[in-house]
């Protein structure tokens, strides 16, 4: 049964901004685009680079380390050398509380 896990507060990520949390042993990259918020598993799918530290741009995270694409909203891979995409969590808002559905 999934669950919803308090990872953060949405003052702590700015528009535009990214952070990395842990939930039940998987990195978890929670994003804030225009004030939405979006989550996706952190471990890029091709070397294991931190997608959390990535650029993005229109709802597109590039990994910092080879250049894997990302969509933020469902973690499907749109670029290469990445061979898969990550997995996706849904986000609830609580208040000022982000959670993460695990």
């Amino acid at each position: 049964m999934k669950e919803l896990t308090r990872v953060a507060s949405t003052k702590d990520i700015r528009p535009g901004e990214s952070v990395a949390v842990e939930v039940g042993g998987s990195r978890i990259a929670v994003f804030n685009i225009d004030g939405l918020f979006y989550a996706i598993g952190d471990t890029c799918s091709h070397q294991g680079g931190p997608l959390s530290q990535g650029k993005v741009q229109d709802g597109i995270v590039t990994c910092p380390w080879h250049g894997a694409q990302f969509d933020i909203r469902t973690g499907n891979v749109l670029k290469p050398p990445a061979p898969t995409g990550v997995a996706s969590y849904k986000v609830v808002i609580e208040g000022d509380e982000i959670k993460i559905e695990v």
